[in-house]
């Protein structure tokens, strides 16, 4: 029977051989689109080229299962390889889109396997147990991250919303690491109090409210996080700390009634925004209806959606095929100057999962949230095999924020809830998102070690 060890590197290999297939096949696709392509000159350039890409990312991934090897022995053997997957997934269709701004992602994909390796280093002896110690500086630190894009010179707008953070030429998103610092506070703030929590407090019409000198400084800090969020406009990171936040209180204290009264508030907090902030109030139209030609034509409107409810329909079940897709139409300007105009706004980020589902049809996109399903499965069932409760709440906030960010975007591109611009984790184009993706499964891991690890 193979090692765990010996399972991860074994499941290193699709993911190489999905880079390799991927740009096999758009490099031919672009071949034979080209005036007098010669087969053996597409077939030579494909073979060389593609399987040059995949050995590099293979040997990317062979480096971080090294670090997991000599330094967690005891890790789940699947989480590296689905992350391995998502990311090649990323790298090939960013690269179909625009291959400047692949090149850039697989930067940030070294630099992301480097903090990776890094993380794993400083916390493979001592174990995660050790951040409870900063809970307050991280959560500063956090709640910092998240309000910096709204800060004159460095910020900027962008769609009604402040997400970027520019220095110098390096452009990135610090909410991706807030909300990792976010979720770190949380479960160790739970960890510490879970159990006045849930034997404290009073009842009010059959619900208990626990003690304020326990429950109010995560609610400040929770709230200070809400609110520099909402201050930026950025609602899709705000869902998502707000979900990891009721499955986290949920999971610590057993009581259905603390996600209950969540949810209320919620809905009321919803109903206020999106009536009285025109940004939202913009999404929420959109939403409900994305093919009003008023909306449609409208700037900041809802020709995004629309347009990305177009390209996915046009998938089908099996797709068109990689590089196949009609991404830009020619335009001839009144200087007789022909320029390119994209059909789906931001397909490299915000609606990349369009491109996929256009591409590779229904069942493409299915495999993809199949990946997710998995990769947020075993992050679930580290957690059921934590043998703290620190760890335990971690490794279910970190996977839970996984789930509710696939799902922000997701169904937001499919009109399920309103759009927002939250990225889709290891596939879409953004270096902080790469980068802070890696250190969460790094997290993860190093928390899977000290689960699987047996007794002696």
């Amino acid at each position: 029977m193979l090692s765990p060890r010996n399972r991860e590197l074994i499941g290193l290999i699709p993911a190489a051989l999905l880079v390799t297939g991927g740009f096999t096949a758009i490099f031919i696709q672009q071949q034979d689109t080209a005036r007098g392509a010669a087969t053996n000159l597409t077939l030579n350039h494909a073979s060389s080229v593609s399987l040059t890409y995949g050995g590099l990312f293979l040997a990317l991934c062979v480096a971080g299962h090294l670090v997991i090897r000599f330094c967690l022995p005891d890790a789940d053997p699947y989480l590296f390889p689905l992350g391995a997957v998502l990311a090649s997934v990323g790298i090939v269709m960013v690269y179909r889109i625009e291959p400047v701004l692949a090149r850039q992602q697989a930067q940030w994909m070294v630099l992301g396997l480097a903090l990776f390796a890094a993380t794993i280093l400083a916390l493979h002896r001592r174990g995660v147990g050790v951040l409870e110690r900063y809970r307050y500086t991280i959560a500063a630190v956090g709640i910092v991250m998240t309000v910096l894009p709204r800060m004159p010179v460095i910020g900027e707008q962008v769609n009604g919303a402040y997400l970027d953070v520019h220095l110098g030429g390096v452009s990135f998103q610090p909410a991706e690491l807030g909300k990792v610092a976010i979720v770190i506070f949380l479960a160790s703030y739970l960890h510490d109090n879970r159990q006045v929590l849930v034997t404290a407090g009073r009842r009010v019409l059959g619900l208990t409210i626990p003690p304020m000198k326990q429950f109010g400084p995560m609610l400040i800090v929770w709230g200070a996080a809400m609110g520099t969020l909402l201050l930026t406009r950025e609602l899709g990171t705000s869902l998502m700390f707000y979900g990891a936040f009721l499955a986290l209180l949920y999971v610590a204290t057993g009581r259905f009634s603390f996600p209950l009264i969540g949810l209320m508030l919620f809905a009321l907090g919803a109903w206020f925004v999106a009536a009285h902030v025109g940004h939202v109030h913009a999404r929420v139209l959109a939403w409900e209806h994305p093919f009003d030609p008023m909306l449609y034509n409208e700037p900041g409107g809802s020709y995004q959606l629309a347009q990305s409810l177009f390209a996915q329909a046009d998938g089908g079940l099996l797709g068109t095929g990689f590089d196949q897709s009609l991404l830009q139409y020619p335009v001839e300007l009144a200087n007789h100057v022909v320029v390119r105009r994209s059909i789906l706004p931001v397909p490299e980020s915000d609606l990349i999962y369009s491109v996929i589902t256009d591409e590779l049809g229904l069942v493409g996109a299915a495999g993809l949230l199949l990946v997710y399903l998995l990769f947020v499965t075993r992050g679930l069932k580290t957690a059921m095999l934590a043998k703290d409760s620190f760890s335990k709440l971690l490794a279910t906030g970190l996977s839970f924020i996984v789930a509710m960010q696939v799902f922000v975007i997701v169904g937001g591109v499919t009109r399920v809830i309103p759009l927002t611009g939250v990225t889709l984790p290891f596939v879409a184009y953004g270096g902080s998102s790469v980068v802070m993706n890696f250190v969460l499964l790094a997290l993860l891991l190093v928390v899977s070690d000290r689960a699987r690890r047996p007794y002696v």
